[in-house]
């Protein structure tokens, strides 16, 4: 089968086409044949076409919704630009699958989208008012240009997280906040941290109960999940991704009373103070430079920029206090920690200031190992007789969408 995968965000789309099927699935052969990226929806737009092993097609258009973004890319993918063997027409796209942000305490497993499918999406917007939305105009604008007999898909982030007990989910708020309005911890990147389980299950030639990890995906949006028997056990972003780690914009965990001292203070409005919390905090507000992890290194080491340097340092601290943490709560049984995300694959130095605190736990990094860990590259860090391992292992969520899209249409059992 040839999946459509899509990732709708609130100005962009990003696709991937993957060939898979149930066999394929089950020998890993699964090939991704073309990915882009339409950025800037709504304007002029940037526009990104790779097919797998060429250079990519950069241009730009004018895109005014998601509509016109995804007709433009089924356009493509059957062009002779693209050149795909697999597909020369829009009937060789077998079935689409849906990155959802939100389903809720509804959807916890994917799910074959219906009328009431779309219904429950809709009800969790509340939850998710900027990403799903734009999930749903994805949705609409496929049955609209494919025909309403195409199969998709929901393959929703928080759904790996939907295993988290009370004790990790429920926050010190009076119970009945949560019993009206479900104010609770959903935790977010869920497919990220499903697949690095799957793969370090699969490296290690492990049942899915017998994983216990701690996943960091690092990136400008960063998360923590522990993994215990193969299940989401616990994770740092909660309501919304605000809370947990420090990010690129994002304050991570903060004293809620700040807010209302800084109302007083500094006369800041409740859109204010979102702003600030959630696009002015993080790398971006401790440094006053960026938000770009990267370019923080570049700084701290070519100019000695001490800001910069305490922006990495917080970072790195806040990593290291859910990793402590986790550590605990899983008894000391943590047989690795998995690496993953635009900063966790392609930062060893990062890596090393994490783990250069975690030797009290068994984990000693192999320096040579790390730095040549990046681009794409997966393997062990830690050295051979450290008693924690650490990896680093590209994350992969389209893939795990490509394979629920499979599994749903084929009326399949999950795996992982």
């Amino acid at each position: 089968m040839n999946i459509l995968v899509l990732n709708c965000g609130s100005s962009s789309v990003k696709f991937q086409i993957i060939e898979t099927d149930l066999e394929l699935i089950e020998q890993n052969s699964d090939r991704r044949l073309a990915k882009g990226i339409l950025e800037r929806i709504g304007s002029h737009s940037l526009i990104t076409f790779q097919v797998n092993g060429n250079p990519p097609i950069k241009k730009d258009a004018p895109l005014k919704d998601h509509g016109a973004a995804i007709d433009m890319i089924l356009r493509w993918v059957i062009s002779p630009e693209a050149n795909l063997e697999q597909i020369k027409s829009l009937s060789d796209i077998h079935a689409v699958g849906h990155r959802i942000v939100h389903g809720g305490e509804k959807f916890s497993r994917s799910v074959r989208i219906n009328p009431g499918i779309i219904t429950g999406i809709e009800e969790c917007i509340e939850l998710a008012p900027l990403h799903n939305p734009a999930n749903l105009k994805g949705i609409r604008a496929v049955s609209q240009i494919l025909g309403e007999n195409i199969p998709q898909v929901a393959v929703f982030d928080t759904g790996f997280h939907s295993t988290m007990p009370e004790t990790s989910y429920l926050y010190g708020l009076p119970y009945h906040l949560y019993r009206r309005h479900k104010i609770r911890r959903y935790g977010f990147h869920g497919t990220s941290h499903r697949y690095i389980g799957y793969r370090y299950r699969r490296e290690h030639g492990l049942r899915a109960e017998k994983v216990n990890i701690i996943s960091l995906h690092l990136g400008n949006g960063a998360s923590a999940c522990a993994i215990k028997k193969g299940a989401s056990l616990d994770t740092s972003m909660g309501f919304t991704p605000l809370e947990g780690l420090l990010m690129g914009t994002r304050a991570g965990d903060v004293d809620a009373s700040i807010l209302e001292y800084l109302f007083h203070k500094e006369g800041m409005d409740f859109s204010q103070l979102d702003t600030m919390l959630n696009k002015r905090s993080g790398l971006l507000g401790i440094s006053g430079l960026t938000s770009d992890m990267r370019e923080l290194l570049e700084e701290e080491e070519e100019n000695q920029d001490r800001r910069a340097k305490l922006a990495i340092d917080l970072f790195c601290k806040s990593i290291r206090k859910y990793i402590g943490s986790y550590f605990v709560e899983m008894e000391g049984k943590v047989q690795a920690i998995v690496f993953t995300g635009g900063i966790g694959e392609n930062a060893p130095v990062i890596r090393e200031r994490i783990c250069s605190g975690l030797k009290c736990l068994g984990l000693t990094l192999e320096n040579e190992r790390n730095k040549n860990m990046y681009a794409g590259k997966s393997g062990e860090i830690s050295k051979d007789r450290s008693k924690l391992k650490a990896f680093v292992y590209p994350t992969n969520e389209e893939l795990l969408i490509a394979r629920d899209t499979v599994r749903v249409v084929k009326d399949a059992p999950r795996r992982w």
